[in-house]
C-alpha cells in the first residue's frame, strides 16, 4: 500500500486517539497500539484505515511481534508516535520502588524499546518519531517524583535519537504537553485546581487533545522536515513564564 503508514502508541483513548484521528483525516493508515484491549477495539471500530494492534510496550517481545504485524500490513512505517504512558502523583516518601519501576517501565523503557524496533522501519522511509513528554518533564512540581522524571528522560532520549538517526534523514522531536482536558483531568482536578492552572497559564484555559494531536501530526509530516531534536511545550504558555505571580496580572 503506498499510504503513508503511522504506529501510535497508546491510541485507545485521550491524546493517541485524537493523533490517529487527524492522521487517518490527513490520508494515513494508523496502526493503534494499547494493551487495554477492550478500549482498544471499541476505539478502532469503524475506522477504515486504523487497526488496533494489542501491545504492552514496556515488554520487548510485545513490542517485536507488534512491529512484525505492522511492517507485514502496511508494507512500511513512516511516524512513529510513542504516547502510551502511567501517570502516578504522589509524595517522594510515598514512592515505592515497585511504584517507580512501573511508571518507568511504560513511560521511558516503552520509548527506547519501541524506538529501537522500528527505527530500521523508519531509516527506509526517512520517517519521523514524535515522543509525547509533559510539561512535568520540563518544570518540577509537586508530587511528580516518577512521572516528572520519567518524562525528563524522555525529553533526553529524543534528542538522543535525533543525534544519532538523523544521519538516515530520520527526524526525532519531542511534544510536551501542559494541562489538557481529558476525562481523567476533569475526574481528579478539583475546581480549586482548574484555577490555579488557569491563573499560571497565559492563555488561561486547558488544551484539548485535538490541539496536542495537531502539534504531533505536524511533526510527523514533511511540513517539519527540517525540524528535529526539538522539544514543543504545547501548553498555553505554561512553561514560559516560570515562576511569575499571576496575581500581578491585575495590577
Amino acid at each position: 500500500m503506498d499510504m503513508k503508514a503511522a504506529i501510535v502508541t497508546g491510541a485507545a483513548r485521550g491524546i493517541g486517539l485524537a493523533t490517529t484521528q487527524l492522521l487517518l483525516a490527513e490520508g494515513w493508515q494508523v496502526a493503534m497500539i494499547d494493551r487495554d484491549s477492550a478500549a482498544l477495539l471499541a476505539a478502532a471500530e469503524g475506522l477504515e484505515h486504523g487497526f488496533p494492534v494489542v501491545c504492552d510496550v514496556s515488554v520487548p517481545e510485545q513490542v517485536n511481534a507488534m512491529t512484525a504485524e505492522v511492517t507485514a500490513r502496511c508494507g512500511r512505517v513512516d511516524a512513529l508516535v510513542n504516547n502510551a504512558g502511567v501517570a502516578d502523583f504522589r509524595p517522594l516518601a510515598d514512592t515505592d520502588f515497585a511504584t517507580w519501576r512501573e511508571v518507568m517501565a511504560t513511560n521511558l523503557d516503552g520509548v527506547f524499546l519501541t524506538s529501537q524496533a522500528v527505527a530500521p522501519h523508519l531509516k527506509a522511509t526517512r520517517g519521523a518519531i514524535v515522543n509525547i513528554a509533559s510539561i512535568s518533564g520540563l518544570r518540577a512540581s509537586t508530587l511528580r517524583v516518577a512521572y516528572g522524571t520519567s518524562k525528563a528522560a524522555v525529553i533526553h532520549l529524543t534528542r538522543q535519537q535525533a543525534a544519532e538517526l538523523g544521519e538516515w534523514g530520520v527526524r526525532a522531536n519531542c511534544v510536551a504537553p501542559g494541562p489538557v482536558d481529558t476525562k481523567l483531568a476533569l475526574a481528579v482536578h478539583s475546581p480549586a485546581i482548574r484555577a490555579a492552572y488557569h491563573d499560571a497559564i497565559p492563555l488561561n484555559r486547558y488544551g484539548t487533545e485535538r490541539e496536542i494531536a495537531e502539534a504531533i501530526v505536524f511533526l510527523c509530516s514533511e511540513r517539519a522536515s527540517y525540524l528535529t531534536g526539538q522539544v514543543i511545550a504545547v501548553d498555553g504558555g505554561f512553561d514560559a513564564v516560570g515562576v511569575g505571580l499571576p496575581a500581578l496580572r491585575t495590577l
